[in-house]
């Protein structure tokens, strides 16, 4: 037992003393870095924004029912192929049927009595032809007794005078004189009846005029009663529920003898998707990808009914309208989908991946490059340009925002002239030269001392050009400061920084003599693995992902953690 303790002692003491001893030789900073590097090289890039959604019918029909009642017939069921028109089920229409033939036999009766009505019409139409017969028969009688009167009237007179010179006998003078106040008799009866047919012909008119406003009435009575069957008729058709269009029974929300209550709104019966052999997904989309979607992009996705299976479709639309869910503001994509097979089903959940960008033969960095820094306590080591970098690798000067005016904007401003300026390796070699020696602006002495320098060194930039560089140069110049970058924004010299447009900058390190050595690179597209590069690296250059030398220890020396102490 004794010699087990002994050499359980001696094992933790020899432990103990590779912690304190062995482990801080490890740390020690005399040992050569291991780093881990990558290659720049060409490939290709696709970006994607990443999301996910639910498929869903193009249109989805609710089939639901006008009238109430109860379910005596069920036609379709779930997943049933319906066409439109198709009958889907039918309500108990008994009473309804009832309600057609008695507002039927409405209609008939009122159908009746306007044939009474024309009837009636037509013998008052014809009294009326009577009647004008009659008095144009009087007036022919009244102008018949007016001749006669005329006649009767000459007879009287000339016996008369026959009489009076004794040539004509009395009888003769008076049967001369009653045959004229007959005649006279016959005229004013003439008269009279002319006048009692005037009026029968006036009255006859009237009578007309009552039976026409009847047949409008008992027109108007008949257009309602054939009003009232149509109604009724049509809530005879809505007792058969049919399908609005062609689709797919998704939903079925009823059964046999369940009654249904349409006094509120229409119950919802049945929901057919229209045409599942093309569906689409509405996925949501954030605000900080939304910019990247457009309509025409190509997109892949998967469900989990069919893991390891790809699936396409494209982009139909973004919707204006916005959504905020948690604080963060999305909108909705909606992308149209061929479903030939009938494989995807409403309601399945979607990932989807929006190809927004796709570039071959590109030169790229892998990520892992961009993230690597060297350990805090190391110096920013200075590039080939002059560029200084700060600890997490960000350019310093004024395109950093930081408040000293130095050579870290103008480095920047330099790594562009060399790749949108295409300068041969004499120019930038004299490029380099020149930002070495340019003085600091931050002890020019003002803002008029820095405006002096930043235009010496245009004109010294200027010197070493070519007369179509020298133009590319200006117009350089020209959009930062309409950029709003003038010459004590800090920008560069000239005030030409950069143009409007945003430019993404980053920072790797290369390997050079053993050591970690940062350029400042100008950035492209990423796939969440590589990102373009657009200039400052060139194809094959070592860039560092990992590895190098580790933390120095913290104060006094000591390791964090617990240490046995000898």
């Amino acid at each position: 037992m004794k010699r087990i303790l002994l050499l359980l002692l001696v094992i933790g003491l020899g432990a103990a003393g590779w912690w304190r001893f062995g482990a801080d030789a490890e740390d020690s900073p005399a040992g050569p870095a291991s780093y881990r590097t990558a290659p720049v090289d060409r490939g290709t890039i696709v970006a994607q924004v990443s999301t996910a959604g639910t498929v869903a019918p193009i249109t989805t029909v609710i089939v639901g029912s006008q009238l109430s009642g109860q379910i005596v017939e069920i036609l379709a069921d779930y997943n049933s192929e319906v066409t439109t028109g198709q009958i889907l089920a039918r309500l108990n229409s008994d009473q309804i049927r009832a309600r057609l033939d008695a507002a039927r036999a409405d209609l008939a009766q009122s159908r009746a009595a306007r044939s009474v009505l024309d009837a009636q019409m037509e013998k008052a139409r014809a009294d009326a032809a009577k009647a004008v017969a009659v008095a144009a028969d009087m007036r022919a009688q009244l102008e018949k007794s007016k001749t006669q009167l005329a006649d009767a009237e000459k007879t009287l007179q000339r016996q008369t005078e026959l009489s009076a010179h004794g040539f004509a006998a009395a009888t003769a003078l008076q049967t001369a004189r009653t045959q004229r106040d007959t005649l006279l008799s016959q005229r004013d009866s003439a008269l009279a009846q002319i006048e009692s047919a005037s009026a029968q012909i006036a009255s006859l008119a009237a009578d007309r005029k009552v039976l026409e406003a009847q047949m409008q009435s008992s027109e108007a009575a008949i257009l309602q009663r054939a009003a009232v069957v149509r109604q009724i008729e049509v809530d005879l058709g809505n007792t058969d529920i049919r399908s609005p269009v062609n689709g797919v029974v998704i939903q079925r929300n009823v059964e046999l003898g369940q009654p249904v209550a349409a006094s509120l709104q229409a119950p919802t019966l049945f929901l057919v998707a229209q045409d599942l052999r093309r569906v689409q997904i509405q996925a949501n989309v954030d605000e900080a990808d939304v910019g990247r979607v457009r309509a025409g992009q190509p997109v892949s996705f998967t469900v989990n009914a069919y893991p390891g299976r790809d699936f396409s479709g494209t982009v139909q639309m973004v919707r204006l309208g916005s959504q905020t869910v948690q604080n963060v503001v999305i909108y909705t994509s909606v992308i149209e989908v061929e479903n030939p097979n009938l494989e995807l089903k409403p309601g399945m959940t979607a990932n989807l991946r929006i190809l927004t960008e796709r570039k071959e033969n590109i030169v790229r960095v892998p990520n892992g490059a961009l993230r690597w820094r060297p350990p805090a306590a190391e110096p920013a080591r200075t590039g080939p340009t002059g560029m200084a970098g700060r600890e997490d690798g960000s350019p310093s000067g004024p395109f950093a925002g930081g408040s000293q005016p130095g050579r870290g904007g103008r480095g920047l401003f330099v790594e562009r002239i060399k790749a949108e300026l295409t300068l041969t390796e004499a120019q930038k070699t004299a490029l380099d030269k020149l930002l070495a020696e340019m003085p600091d602006t931050g002890s020019s002495g003002g803002p008029g001392g820095g405006r002096q320098a930043r235009e010496a060194f245009s004109e010294k930039i200027m010197a070493i050009l070519d007369d179509a560089q020298k133009a590319k140069f200006a117009a350089m110049q020209q959009a930062g400061r309409a950029g709003g970058r003038g010459p004590g924004g800090g920008g560069g010299p000239g005030g030409g920084a950069q143009p409007p447009q945003a430019v993404v900058m980053g920072r790797v390190y290369k390997l050079e003599n053993g050591e970690a050595v940062g350029v400042s690179i100008r950035l492209g597209a990423s796939d969440g693995v590589y990102t373009e590069v657009l200039s400052g690296l060139q194809p094959g250059a070592q860039v560092i992902t990992g590895g190098g030398p580790a933390a120095k220890p913290g104060a006094g020396g000591q390791r964090p953690g617990f240490r046995f102490g000898i």
